[in-house]
């Protein structure tokens, strides 16, 4: 139990925090309860990498961040985008302060990265029609 409120704290940290790196280096925080940034690796440095590293190899530690490095469980969008719009295990979901189009974006980012080439992609519109089910 004492796991899962940890990575659950650092989640709910990273959600509180809502912090980026402006293009000078510096920290800018989102406005409001919802992230401003925009593009899947922005999103991902901002929000992702936190728990599961900045090359998307996960960690073990205070909690389970899995790998999303050449993961083939996201050779379906449905999988990642059902993760991101509704949380999984310690993860929270993140459809109250993501857009349907930052969702997409991130994503996007991380199906076509880390040793991920799926090249089908979803769009805004796709998150809003998962989003309703």
């Amino acid at each position: 139990m004492n796991r899962y409120l940890s990575h659950l704290g650092l989640c709910v940290l990273t959600l509180a925090s809502n912090i980026a790196i402006a293009a000078d280096g510096s920290s800018v925080f989102s406005k409001g309860r919802t992230f401003d940034e925009t593009g899947g690796e922005v999103l991902f440095e901002s929000i992702c990498q936190g728990c599961h590293m900045p090359k998307g190899e996960g960690a073990t530690g205070a909690g389970q961040y899995p790998a999303l490095a050449s993961n083939a469980r996201l050779v379906s969008a449905q999988y990642p985008l059902h993760v991101v719009v509704n949380g999984q295990g310690g993860m929270p979901g993140f459809k109250k302060y993501l857009s349907d189009q930052q969702i997409a974006d991130v994503v996007n980012y991380v199906r076509s990265h880390f040793g991920n080439e799926y090249d089908d992609t979803v769009s805004a519109t796709d998150v809003s029609v998962f989003s309703k089910r």
